[in-house]
C-alpha cells in the first residue's frame, strides 16, 4: 500500500505570498520558507507587514481567486491519483487554498487556519501541529503505507527525510546543495518517473 504526498505551493501552485506580493508592490512579501526556514518567524513577519499596509483576507482572497493551478499541474495530479492515493500536505491556510483546490480537482488537503478579525485583518493562524508534513507521514506509516512525497523548499524536507522516498521537485540552488541525498526533478514528467521509479523500489 503506498500513498504520495506533496506540497502544494511551488509543486501544483504558485507562491501565494509571492504572487500577492507581486499584486500589491510590498517586495518585503516575496520572502517564502526558501529564504526563512523558521516558520513561525516568517509568519508573524508576514502578519505584521500586513497590518502596516492596512491588507486584509479579502485582499488576499482576490489574488488568490484570479491564480491557477501551475501549467500542467491538474494533468499531472489527475495521471498521479489514478495510480496512487494522494495527500496534499502543505503550510498554507485552508482560507487560502480552497479555490485552488477546486481548479485542481478537491484532493485531499491538510494544511493550517487562519484567525481574522470583524474587519478581516489577520490577527493569528493556528498551526494544525507543529511539524505537521514530517507527522503526518509518520502516522501514514504506521497505518502501513509506504510513503513517496515530494517538495520544494526547506519547510519538505522533514517530510522528505520521514518517508520511503524523498523527491525535490524544481528547488532553489540552496535546498540542493543543503540536501544533496534527495533527487532532483524539474517538471512533472521528471516528477513521475521518479515517483514512479521510487514506487518500485520501496
Amino acid at each position: 500500500m503506498q500513498l504520495v504526498c506533496l506540497d502544494l505551493e511551488g509543486v501544483l501552485v504558485p507562491e501565494i505570498w509571492i504572487e500577492f506580493a507581486g499584486r500589491t508592490g510590498i517586495p518585503e512579501l516575496r520572502r517564502t520558507t526558501r529564504d526563512e526556514p523558521d516558520y513561525d518567524v516568517l509568519m508573524k513577519y508576514r502578519l505584521a507587514l500586513l497590518k502596516q499596509h492596512q491588507l486584509g483576507l479579502p485582499d488576499i482572497q482576490k489574488v488568490i481567486a484570479a491564480m491557477g493551478p501551475m501549467a500542467g499541474a491538474k494533468d499531472f495530479l489527475d495521471a498521479l491519483r489514478r495510480d496512487f492515493q494522494v495527500i496534499i500536505l502543505s503550510d498554507t491556510f485552508y482560507e487560502f487554498a480552497m479555490p485552488l483546490m477546486a481548479q485542481l480537482g478537491m484532493p485531499a488537503l491538510f494544511c493550517h487556519k487562519l484567525e481574522a478579525d470583524a474587519t478581516g485583518f489577520l490577527v493569528n493562524y493556528q498551526l494544525r501541529m507543529p511539524n505537521q508534513k514530517m507527522e503526518s507521514v509518520r502516522r501514514f506509516k504506521e497505518l502501513n503505507f509506504k510513503v513517496i512525497a515530494a517538495g520544494d523548499s526547506y519547510n519538505d524536507t522533514a517530510m522528505l527525510s520521514e518517508a520511503d522516498a524523498g523527491i525535490l521537485f524544481h528547488p532553489p540552488q540552496n535546498v540542493i546543495d543543503e540536501f544533496p541525498q534527495f533527487p532532483v526533478t524539474m517538471n512533472y514528467a521528471e516528477l513521475r518517473a521518479e515517483i514512479n521509479a521510487a514506487s518500485t523500489r520501496i
